[in-house]
C-alpha cells in the first residue's frame, strides 16, 4: 500500500505534504526544498538553527517565520551572528518575527562563534560527513516506515555536542539530515523523490 496522497492536481506527495487552505506553505517547501541537497557552511547554520528551534513546536511555525529570522539573525551569515552582543540577545528576545526563547538565542550566538573558529567549508564537510551511503538504504513507502533517530544523527549529534555545539540532539540532527538531503525519506511513490536522487547525482532509488 502506497503512503503518498494525491491531490486534485494528479501529483502524488508525502501526506505531510499535501495542500489545504492553512498549509499550502508546507506543500511549496514539500515540492522545492525538503531533502534537495543544501550545502554551504552558513546555509547549513541556518538549517541547524532553525531545526533547533523547531523543537517542541510544528514545522509550519518555523517555515512562516523564516524571513523574521533570516532577517534578524543578520541572514544566517555566521561570521556576524558570532560577532552579536548581549544587547543584540536582547533585541532577538524582544522580536515578533522569531520564536523568542531565551536558551535557544543564546545557543544560536554560541554555535555561531563556534562555527565561526571552524575553518571555511569544515562546517559543511563535518555534518555531510554523517550523510549514510544511499545504495541499499530502504526506500520508505509509508510515513510510518520513515524513522526519527538514526545511528547516523546520533553520532552526527554527538561530535556537534563534542565540539561545543547546543540544541543538536539526535533527533534534531536528523530533521536537518532529512531537510538538507543527507537522506532522502521522500516515500517511495513521491513525485519528489526521483528529483532529491536526481540532484544527489544518483539513481532513482528502486521500488
Amino acid at each position: 500500500m502506497s503512503g503518498v496522497v494525491t491531490e486534485p492536481d494528479g501529483i502524488p506527495r508525502c501526506p505531510w505534504g499535501m495542500e489545504s487552505a492553512q498549509m499550502a506553505d508546507y506543500r511549496a517547501y514539500h515540492d522545492t526544498e525538503w531533502g534537495l541537497p543544501v550545502h554551504g557552511d552558513d546555509a547549513l547554520f541556518e538549517r541547524m538553527t532553525l531545526e533547533a528551534f523547531q523543537s517542541g513546536l510544528s514545522w509550519i511555525t518555523i517555515l512562516r517565520r523564516r524571513p523574521g529570522f533570516r532577517a534578524a539573525f543578520a541572514g544566517f551569515r555566521i561570521a556576524e551572528v558570532a560577532r552579536f552582543t548581549d544587547a543584540d540577545a536582547e533585541r532577538l528576545l524582544a522580536d515578533p518575527g522569531i520564536i523568542r526563547n531565551r536558551a535557544k538565542i543564546a545557543a544560536t550566538l554560541g554555535n555561531a562563534r563556534i562555527a565561526a573558529e571552524l575553518a571555511p567549508g569544515e562546517l559543511d564537510a563535518l555534518i555531510w560527513s554523517y550523510a549514510p551511503e544511499r545504495a541499499g538504504r530502504p526506500v520508505p513507502r509509508t510515513v510510518r516506515e520513515v524513522q526519527a533517530v538514526t545511528p547516523e544523527s546520533t553520532a552526527l549529534a554527538k561530535d556537534l555536542k563534542k565540539r561545543g555545539f547546543r540544541f543538536v540532539g539526535p533527533t534534531t540532527a536528523y530533521a536537518m539530515m532529512q531537510a538538507c538531503g543527507l537522506v532522502n525519506d521522500h516515500l517511495a511513490d513521491c513525485h519528489v523523490r526521483r528529483a532529491v536522487e536526481a540532484a544527489a547525482g544518483r539513481p532513482g532509488a528502486a521500488r
